[in-house]
């Protein structure tokens, strides 16, 4: 089983795939894999959340994310990146608007 969730995790380094895809497929790996006892959610998140700082991307809000889709449900997999999209935009914009403050002062 941890061949096959690293192997998985390994796709999600892919780097023609856009970054919050490769994170959705990071968070839906380990929550298949389920490879704890407890804290699968929060590892899930911790795995997402690392492959996009790989990609020079940071969430600066971040919880456990309750998805009711499988690792290997291809629409469930695109609404968890398209969420995650979301996610970065939202931080981006909360980002823009404290440097636009900092500047202010």
């Amino acid at each position: 089983m941890r061949d096959d969730l690293a192997d998985c995790l390994w796709e999600s380094a892919d780097t023609r795939l856009p970054p919050a895809a490769r994170a959705a497929r990071a968070y839906l790996d380990v929550a298949f894999f389920h490879p704890f006892a407890d804290g699968n959610g929060r590892s899930a998140m911790l795995a997402a959340c690392y492959v996009l700082e790989l990609a020079g991307i940071r969430l600066d809000l971040v919880a456990p994310l309750t998805v009711t889709r499988y690792a290997d449900d291809p629409a469930g997999a695109a609404d968890l990146a398209e969420l995650i999209t979301v996610l970065i935009r939202a931080a981006r914009r909360r980002a823009a608007v404290r440097r636009s403050q900092q500047v202010e002062l």
